[in-house]
């Protein structure tokens, strides 16, 4: 069996037009879900890239990975889908990039330049056409069509000004179409599309696909509700723009993108299918988190709003799903993908993964004792740590910059680590607009969380025991 594991940056899944968008068109996801699953309530872990990444790698929520911010470390102890892969027989293709930043321990000269990044390719992956943030194979392909010498954010930004064959999310699904008709026996890729990223410029015909006028009204800002989010709503990066027109442009941009992304995915699976292979691929798409476009007066992917963390999870896997077309209602989150795709390729299930095999809904069954509630978390350190920040000394107080969420059908839960909170009753208003300070609400969502957190915390080794004929349960070294 192949393997094609897909992420699109930033995607929202209310953006698909199978979720029900009335504008943006979504054809290879809407066909892929058709013939698959789509599993329609579900989360990343956090946000930003690396944060949100190192969970979907991992299957390990944030609280245990400690990947906080862009430039957080991923320890190198930790199991990841690429290292599953290569367990399973396979040699995992990286096609795009996994913005993990390399373990420090594991670098003996203090002048390596892996240091200077949060863009390394995580341990396991054979970076077949790497594309961190220099983009350079993409940026030499424009050179040589004669697009002269761009960097890499003049090259994004200038999207719009060339054809979208030339796009970098069909320079990536050029290379992986190529790749694809070399391998000689089953293969593993990862196809990291950066698309629908900022900036918003989306490619060629795609930029003028949406009229702006046609993008719909944000959720407006709630100047007041809680210190943090009247920071973010302070700082320019963030803060959606209020030109007349500016925020209907950037979204008809965004849905652009959202359309084109598609359609270079769509390139790959159709050759899947017109060279006979598709039959003989799981595929799995998602994202690393979403994107606020201008909801609640922000912009990008930060906070406690679920626009920033609901994203698309939608798997095909011909052999073994159930009834093609289902829609699972049920919460389902990043930290469950490792885990399915071990039992797909039947590999144990890490120790460490926080996440559970979404295999019986593939099956049509729903697992007994499934969650109520999805949880996902954010932690903001960086914004405080900055740039100057070079001691590794220890800093009680950055532990105060985070916050999880907990959310049901009927309310979010938002749990600050310096205490305060915030309870939003989403059976009242589903936008997010309303709190409540119900005790008799707010105490079972605290007790929740402190539970999820209890069951959670760093599980690693929490399950093995050494001992006689036991030896920490480690497959190898147990007895014959």
């Amino acid at each position: 069996m192949n393997v094609l594991f897909v992420t699109l940056d930033e995607f929202r899944a209310d953006c698909l037009s199978v979720a029900g968008h009335p504008v943006v068109a979504t054809p290879t996801l809407d066909r892929l879900a058709a013939e698959g699953v789509r599993f329609a309530s579900h989360v990343s872990q956090s946000a930003p890239c690396a944060p949100g990444r190192a969970s979907l790698y991992t299957g390990m929520y944030q609280m245990n990975h400690r990947v906080v911010a862009n430039g957080a470390p991923l320890e190198d102890r930790f199991d990841n889908v690429a290292r599953l892969a290569r367990r399973a027989g396979y040699a995992p293709a990286l096609f795009g990039y996994t913005d993990q930043g390399v373990d420090p321990s594991t670098v003996p000269d203090a002048s390596d330049p892996s240091l200077d990044t949060y863009e390394g390719v995580l341990p396991g992956f054979d970076p077949v056409l790497p594309l961190d943030g220099r983009f350079l194979g993409w940026l030499a392909r424009l050179e040589e069509l004669g697009y002269g010498t761009l960097t890499a954010p003049e090259a994004l930004r200038s999207e719009s000004d060339r054809p979208a064959e030339h796009s970098v999310s069909a320079f990536l699904s050029d290379g992986l179409i190529e790749w694809v008709d070399r391998q000689d026996g089953p293969w593993f890729a990862h196809a990291s599309y950066f698309r629908p990223h900022f900036p918003y410029a989306a490619a060629g015909e795609y930029s003028t696909r949406y009229a702006p006028e046609d993008t719909g009204e944000a959720l407006p800002a709630l100047p007041g509700l809680h210190p943090l989010y009247d920071l973010a709503l302070g700082l320019e990066l963030v803060r959606a723009p209020d030109g007349p027109g500016e925020l209907a442009g950037l979204r008809a941009q965004y849905f652009g993108m959202v359309s084109e992304v598609d359609h270079q995915l769509g390139r790959v699976v159709e050759h899947l299918r017109a060279t006979d292979r598709l039959d003989d691929t799981l595929v799995i798409v998602t994202s690393d988190h979403g994107e606020q476009l201008g909801d609640h007066g922000l912009i990008w992917k930060l906070g406690f709003f679920e626009e920033s963390y609901r994203v698309p999870c939608i798997v095909r896997h011909p052999g073994f799903v159930d009834t093609p077309g289902q829609v699972v209602a049920e919460y389902t989150e990043a930290v469950d993908v490792l885990p399915t795709i071990a039992e797909l390729l039947g590999e144990e299930v890490p120790v460490q993964c926080d996440g559970t095999s979404l295999v019986p809904f593939l099956a049509g069954a729903t697992p007994d004792g499934w969650r109520t509630a999805a949880h996902y978390e954010w932690d903001w350190r960086d914004m405080v740590m900055g740039p100057t920040r070079t001691s590794g000394g220890p800093d009680a107080g950055l532990e105060r910059y985070n916050l999880a969420v907990e959310r049901s059908d009927t309310h979010a839960y938002v749990q600050f680590a310096d205490g305060t909170w915030l309870c939003f009753d989403l059976e009242a208003d589903p936008t997010w607009a309303t709190t409540t300070t119900d005790p008799a609400v707010v105490l079972p969502f605290a007790q929740s969380m402190l539970t999820w957190r209890s069951t959670h915390l760093g599980g690693a080794y929490t399950q093995r025991l050494l001992g006689p004929g036991r030896r920490g349960l480690w497959p190898e070294l147990a007895p014959a």
